[in-house]
């Protein structure tokens, strides 16, 4: 039997979802809420961090994901760019819209104080790639062919499930407080890699009449007890309306200047929901399917952590 890229991509995407899941207790309440109601948990978005900065052997940047999008059938469709992050950013679309658009940013370590380069250099300069050889070649065929045995895709989906997470060796506690002092962007991805940022839900295919709009559901998330967002991003109406549930915290490995592992308590990932309005186009009234940078400067910030 063979299995498809995009059924494949489907069983990724559920493991990534599975992981996040045991991480984020708020998208459980959520799925669990809405499935309640007779709705449905529709992914708008995954988004991913990088550096783009020479990472060993694993591409740097934007490429460290998009290298493995684009051979699953995954196209750039949108650019973005965050002066204030110091970062750059991307979303993928694949042709099949039931599959969930891919937001990749990176930083653009450059940018930062030459202390904080050196830190963050120091750190990813040995990166391993994380695919194994066979994992590679199973990926060039299932590009080329567009499938690949079940049993093969079941081999790949695995590895490529532990492609997201953090592929460098732990960060020292003190440079990852000095880092985060310019740039909790920085200091999240030293701590979190590859790992997913954060999901998105897309309200528009909840199904939920109790919460037929972005409003109703984060009033509904916050009267179960949810720390969300104080604001909703985007007009009522507007192309693109974006919140968020505040981010878990956990406690995180990290070593010393003696090289003893020690725990730090810090921020992982939020629980995003995504509503979106309609653009015109030549081919007629169609649902917008970018991002919006302004919006998504204020949602980078739900993962700085305010107690270091």
């Amino acid at each position: 039997m063979k299995t498809t890229s995009v059924k494949l991509i489907k069983g990724l995407v559920e493991n990534l979802w599975q992981q996040y899941l045991r991480r984020v207790p708020y998208a459980r309440t959520y799925h669990s809420m809405v499935t309640d109601q007779g709705g449905k948990t529709v992914h708008d978005h995954i988004a991913f961090r990088t550096f783009n900065t020479h990472t060993g052997e694993q591409p740097s940047g934007i490429r460290a994901m998009g290298h493995l999008l684009e051979i699953l059938n995954y196209r750039k469709a949108g650019k973005y760019k965050f002066p204030k992050m110091m970062a750059t950013a991307v979303h993928y679309e694949h042709p099949d819209p039931l599959l969930p658009k891919i937001f990749v940013s990176q930083l653009e370590v450059e940018e930062l104080p030459e202390w904080a380069r050196q830190i963050i250099r120091s750190c990813v300069a040995d990166t391993p790639y994380l695919l194994s050889d066979e994992a590679i070649e199973l990926t060039n065929i299932l590009g080329a062919q567009g499938e690949i045995t079940t049993e093969a895709a079941e081999i790949l989906t695995e590895e490529l499930t532990g492609y997201f997470r953090r592929p460098w060796r732990l960060p020292v506690r003190e440079d990852l407080l000095k880092i985060n002092d310019v740039s909790q962007y920085a200091a999240w991805t030293l701590l979190h890699g590859n790992a997913v940022n954060h999901f998105a839900a897309n309200i528009n295919l909840q199904h939920v009449p109790e919460w037929p709009d972005l409003e109703s559901t984060c009033i509904a998330l916050a009267q179960a007890g949810i720390p969300m967002k104080p604001e909703i991003e985007g007009a009522k109406g507007s192309i693109l309306r974006q919140s968020a549930t505040q981010a878990v915290k956990e406690r995180v490995r990290l070593r010393n200047e003696a090289g003893e592992i020690e725990e730090l308590e810090w921020t992982y990932a939020y629980y995003e929901f995504t509503e979106r309005g309609f653009v015109i186009s030549d081919e007629g009234e169609k649902i917008f399917s970018g991002f919006l940078s302004d919006q998504a400067t204020h949602l980078f910030k739900m993962t700085e952590t305010r107690d270091n």
